[in-house]
């Protein structure tokens, strides 16, 4: 494995010594197969945007076609921007981005190509290939922020800890503090410090990378992942309302792309504290219906409802709402058993039972007809954790405690983070209570309260499933 010198060592020589078919280099001493300086500059904002979200990186990478329009990687860009989003809809363009990126990519840099590459592999289904092949990329390019953008956001996808922290880990000595990109690549770093459980460090490197003037929302978004594991509730929310005008004021000059996320987390510490009123205050200005645009942020607000009425609250008409604007049909599902669950629980929420059951049906066979990663994942947990919660709507309450209990060792596989896949153990906690499992409900209350501070929330739990409090261990 190399280390810090032979990395720094590896963005020299790609600096100065691999000159690119017209010799042009990016600002992090990549080769490029462009002449265009003016293409150069439009991919480097569009790759600003992607790993800033400010904006989407669609209308540079087609000033970068204009004015390069023999460039692959603009065309493998926007492909991969598209595909990243896993969002049904988007997945034809996301196709013909690619088609026309392999269509230049003969004259393409190897570097390139193997963009390219990778990003066959994603549109093929195999998503454990693509963040291989972007692994490889960064050995050779560790300066190269798209493979470690990518690579990172597929590691996350695929719940795979190791490679969230290992990948940014290994190439982060070759970016130097002058680079305007290392506070990103830092924000990447410090998510995946935080889903290793490495918080101390998580939140060090996190808080690092917003020492600048640079505007990192995923490094906002990493020290409240740490906030949110430790059970310091009072922290995050101080920690998001200080940092609001840089992700989600609603008067600031621009509204990040990540605010609906961050607004999700804003709800979560709202709801450790049994605040359910400020829960709903933050779905409604970041996560309802008229807000969403695409999957992923339906995602979110489809967790957060869901936690809401576990705890006892009036969601009231939001879950129709967010259902009506879903436009759920068979052709979405198959493609992600992260997503698909979470469009189960939008069905289940809003009463379409038999919608959901449909839906169950759909996302099974679907994704059993596409390879690789998510058919597998599908199998082993998307299907038993779909009748899991079928089983917990219709209320036989021990049948879904003993699928979920089952599930939990291996629900990294699922996908998302940490944090996300509580929505499993709320879930488990609330068949517990209502049903005839509660010894091994408080059991799972207990094994909490050991690893995080014991919160309103952890409380509420206590007294749902016992009539005397749990015992809380410092």
């Amino acid at each position: 494995m190399p280390g810090a010198a032979g990395l720094a060592g590896a963005a020299r020589r790609h600096a100065v010594g691999l000159s690119a078919v017209n010799g042009l280099v990016d600002a992090h001493g990549n080769a490029v197969s462009t002449s265009s300086r003016a293409a150069l500059e439009a991919t480097e904002r569009a790759l600003w945007r992607m790993m800033s979200f400010y904006g989407t990186p669609l209308d540079d990478l087609d000033a970068a076609i204009g004015a390069d329009p023999g460039w692959a990687l603009p065309h493998a860009m926007k492909a991969g921007f598209l595909f990243g989003l896993t969002e049904p809809s988007l997945q034809s363009d996301a196709a013909r981005a690619l088609a026309e990126a392999e269509r230049l990519g003969a004259a393409a840099s190897e570097r390139e190509r193997g963009h390219i590459g990778a990003l066959q592999r994603l549109a093929a289904g195999d998503w454990a290939g693509a963040s291989a092949a972007w692994s490889a990329l960064s050995r050779d390019h560790p300066r190269d922020a798209l493979a470690l953008q990518w690579g990172h956001l597929f590691d996350f996808y695929r719940g795979d800890a190791a490679l969230l922290h290992q990948r940014i880990a290994l190439a982060l000595p070759a970016w130097t503090h002058a680079d305007p990109l290392r506070p990103y690549v830092l924000g990447l770093h410090a998510f995946g410090l935080e889903e290793s459980q490495r918080y101390a460090q998580a939140e060090a490197v996190g808080r690092e990378a917003l020492a600048g003037t640079a505007r990192v929302p995923w490094a906002i978004h990493a020290v409240a992942h740490v906030m949110e594991m430790q059970g310091r509730y009072d922290d995050g929310r101080r920690w998001l309302a200080g940092w609001r005008p840089d992700w989600g004021a609603a008067d600031g000059p621009q509204v990040n792309g990540f605010a609906g996320h961050l607004g999700w987390h804003e709800a979560l510490f709202a709801l450790e504290a049994r605040d359910h009123a400020a829960a709903l205050d933050a779905f409604d200005a970041y996560l309802r219906a008229e807000a969403n645009e695409i999957g992923l942020q339906r995602v979110d607000a489809a967790s957060l409802l869901w936690r809401l009425q576990l705890h006892g609250a009036d969601v009231g008409h939001r879950w129709r709402a967010l259902l009506d604007g879903w436009h759920l049909d068979d052709t979405q599902a198959g493609d992600s058993a992260f997503n698909d669950v979470h469009a189960l629980i939008a069905l289940l929420g809003a009463g379409e039972r038999q919608r959901a059951e449909a839906w169950v049906a759909a996302s099974i066979a679907r994704s059993d007809m596409r390879p690789y990663w998510n058919r597998e994942v599908m199998r082993t947990l998307g299907a038993p954790l779909m009748h899991g919660l079928l089983a917990f709507d219709e209320g036989r309450f021990d049948d879904a405690a003993e699928v979920l209990s089952a599930l939990r060792a291996h629900a990294a596989r699922l996908g998302g983070s940490h944090a996300q896949r509580d929505v499993i153990d709320q879930t488990l906690l609330a068949a517990s209570a209502r049903g005839s499992r509660r010894a091994a409900g408080r059991a799972l209350l207990e094994g909490r309260v050991r690893v995080r501070p014991a919160t309103p929330l952890v409380a509420w739990w206590g007294d749902t499933l016992s009539d005397a409090s749990i015992v809380v261990h410092p």
